[in-house]
């Protein structure tokens, strides 16, 4: 007999702080913001949000990655990307771009706004030892590729990796067939309503939220919280009295330990003081 699929329920919470990155960018870290917050194979996550040109316009200049992939999707504003092997692409609102540093990639970020909002997340997931030092590749994701289902009660549901199966139809996001299998979706809800959604056992889960806030189980997590699900067969959040705007994300475990320095991110120290040599010497992008 086939057994039940078991709800997973709430693991632990993490509050998102503020802090800065690249030239002064100021944004909001969930994942990654200390000791034990990662959730493998996520490394980190960012929310940043802002209608003041200070708090973004230095942007992310040219710097160094190694060893795993970083997804940025813009929900408004306007980045242009810049990397070493000469890819250019303008992240406009409801885009993505997903790279894989692999063995070494050098690029940069850079607003191309001198006002207004720029608002977004940048994802970082980790690669596991055989594919660290795999050759470096980009992909600009337009808004336009992203399959976005309509909920009958009012809200919507875009999937930018993995799938969503509804009664009559399948959503395949852009993004598929990597090891780790990540799911990526962002959940719009309408005020006490509700979303399920599979997630195999065995994968990890978490949800953050950004608007609004949700009720799982007995417990209402708030705007800029994650909150990291137990085991099981799928996750059931409900918005709250305001509604709500959620990331959804889960991803394959690579269970291997981390080493991590700045942007490089690797299994051993020993790995990682090769990537700062490397990169000191020029030879992080031409091994």
């Amino acid at each position: 007999m086939t057994q039940p699929l078991m709800r997973r329920t709430i693991a632990s919470i993490i509050n998102a702080i503020n802090t800065s990155d690249g030239a002064g960018v100021r944004l909001r870290r969930s994942l990654g913001s200390g000791e034990g917050t990662r959730l493998d194979p996520f490394l980190m996550l960012d929310e940043f949000s802002s209608e003041n040109p200070g708090d973004y316009i230095a942007g992310f200049p040219s710097h160094p990655h190694r060893g795993f992939e970083t997804v940025t999707y813009i929900l408004d504003g306007h980045m242009r990307h810049e990397d070493h092997l000469g890819n250019q692409g303008d992240l406009k609102s409801g885009g993505v771009q997903w790279m894989t540093a692999g063995r070494g990639i050098i690029h940069s970020e850079m607003p191309q706004q001198e006002e207004g909002r720029m608002r977004g997340f940048q994802l970082w997931i980790n690669l596991p030892a055989k594919e660290k030092m795999k050759p470096a590749g980009y992909r600009d994701i337009t808004p336009e590729e992203i399959p976005v289902h309509n909920l009958s009660g009012g809200g919507q549901i875009k999937i930018i990796a993995g799938s969503l199966q509804t009664a009559d139809q399948l959503f395949q996001g852009p993004i598929a067939g990597l090891t780790t299998e990540p799911i990526y979706l962002d959940v719009s809800l309408p005020a006490e309503s509700s979303f399920s959604h599979p997630v195999a056992a065995g994968m990890n889960a978490m949800a953050y939220v950004f608007e609004g806030s949700v009720q799982i189980d007995e417990t209402s997590i708030p705007a800029h919280t994650a909150a990291i699900f137990s085991d099981g067969g799928y996750v059931t959040l409900q918005a709250g009295a305001e509604g709500t705007r959620f990331l959804l994300l889960a991803g394959r475990p690579i269970n291997e330990p981390i080493a991590q320095y700045g942007p490089f991110v690797m299994n051993t120290a020993a790995e990682i003081e090769q990537a700062v040599r490397d990169y000191q010497s020029g030879r992080l992008t031409t091994i």
